[in-house]
């Protein structure tokens, strides 16, 4: 009898009952897929002054706040809802200058445990267990290859978001869709590892200064319209830079009316509207932390400079 027939029978049901669970489990993983990525669930900011921030997000942009702590408390941050889905996330948490002020981003998916697993089964470092959050949704925090720190959430029945759907929608709102986020990335491609080869998040459209270079890429969810924009070509940032680099923009129909809102309302912009070189018209503002939160035109109105732009599929937020 050679060797190896002799460990075997050695082992008895015991290897069998390993062999099989091995099995069951490289089937399973097999099998993972991914569930859908519908969209920008949030953006998480911090700052030094919640009353200069409630000025900015509440009185300047017109959106009502939530706040998930004790009524009344900035301790556990403020909510700026920008749609039921979508949230401007605030907490006053900087203690430095030169502190980054997004510590995170959030997309929402439908079902949270199921991307969980379907990350693990491409060797992506995720959580062991996905469990409800301190709002009651479930979600699970990743870190993309660069370190940013990413979290998936799928809104749940009962939640702190589900209990306020279809309240704090006012009319004052300047924007009522948070079209993308973006954050400097050093390494296009392993970034896109994760994103695009990973996730799925398809190129909408890349563009820069000059039309040889790239300085951003707008990977669009692979089932929503709002998009990640990679900004490239950034290193060792000042805070000023760092703050218009990781941004959030707010989708618009057209740039003026919201412009002059945000006139009437003693809000100054450092320049007026210009049309960007995805020919877009677009209005840059920063909070008082000076992170840089853009107004857009949801269509180009002249060609995008330097590649075509994947047209969005229509996606209604409120």
């Amino acid at each position: 009898m050679n060797s190896s027939k002799k460990i075997w029978i050695a082992c008895g049901v015991g290897c069998a009952a390993l062999a099989l669970y091995a099995s069951a489990r490289t089937l399973q993983k097999s099998k993972a897929t991914r569930p859908p990525i519908i969209g920008v669930a949030y953006i998480a900011l911090e700052t030094n002054d919640m009353a200069a921030a409630r000025k900015f997000y509440g009185d300047h942009l017109g959106y009502a706040a939530l706040d998930p702590g004790p009524s009344g408390s900035d301790v556990a941050g403020t909510y700026f809802k920008v749609n039921n889905q979508q949230y401007i996330e605030v907490f006053p948490d900087l203690k430095s200058e030169m502190q980054d002020r997004m510590p995170s981003i959030g997309f929402e998916t439908t079902n949270a445990r199921q991307l969980r697993d379907y990350l693990a089964s491409r060797n992506v470092t995720v959580p062991e267990i996905v469990k409800a959050d301190h709002e009651g949704n479930l979600s699970f925090k990743i870190k993309d290859p660069e370190g940013h720190e990413v979290e998936f959430v799928q809104y749940m029945p009962g939640s702190l978001q589900s209990r306020h759907f279809g309240k704090l929608l006012p009319d004052t709102r300047v924007s009522k869709h948070m079209i993308h986020v973006g954050f400097i990335v050093q390494d296009r491609a392993v970034e896109d590892a994760l994103f695009k080869d990973i996730l799925g998040y398809q190129m909408m459209w890349y563009g820069g200064k000059k039309e040889d270079e790239v300085d951003y890429v707008d990977m669009r969810v692979p089932d929503g319209s709002d998009w990640l924009e990679y900004m490239l070509n950034v290193h060792n940032p000042s805070v000023k830079t760092r703050g218009v680099m990781n941004h959030l923009a707010l989708g618009v129909e057209s740039i003026q009316p919201p412009y002059q809102t945000l006139l009437s309302r003693g809000l100054t912009p450092p320049a007026p509207p210009k049309i960007g070189v995805d020919g877009k018209w677009q209005l840059n503002l920063y909070d008082p932390n000076e992170t840089r939160a853009e107004l857009m035109e949801f269509v180009p109105m002249r060609k995008p400079c330097c590649s075509p732009m994947l047209k969005p599929p229509v996606m209604k937020k409120d």
